[in-house]
């Protein structure tokens, strides 16, 4: 595989992350808590903005290596994470215009990276 491939997998990865770090927010944001400090001093959310930290250092060392340009498109696959994982995480139902703008999403990463 070349490094462009590996840079571009390393990229999603990091958008797959910040998606999972979402997804935790919304499960701390679920939860009452006992008061303002208890809401933002947990584990879910001390844990989710570690991720995004992590994420976006490492998408700041990619972007030595990938154009700038592809970085929007790449970005983009958080929207293709985020309803899935709140699918089978959070039982929420997606819509027929979701799953179709899914797949507009697909074709549009495809197409750009040809």
């Amino acid at each position: 595989m070349s490094d462009y491939l590996v840079h571009i997998a390393i990229v999603l990865s990091m958008v797959f992350i910040s998606a999972c770090s979402q997804l935790l927010l919304k499960k701390a944001a679920q939860i009452t808590w006992k008061n303002r400090l208890a809401e933002y001093l947990n584990w879910r959310v001390i844990l989710a903005y570690f991720f995004f930290g992590i994420a976006a250092v490492v998408n700041f060392l990619m972007l030595r290596y990938l154009p700038l340009s592809l970085f929007p498109i790449l970005e983009s696959a958080a929207f293709i994470f985020i309803p899935v994982l709140s699918l089978f995480f959070l039982k929420e139902k997606l819509r027929l215009s979701q799953y179709l703008g899914i797949v507009l999403i697909i074709v549009g990463i495809v197409v750009f990276n040809l």
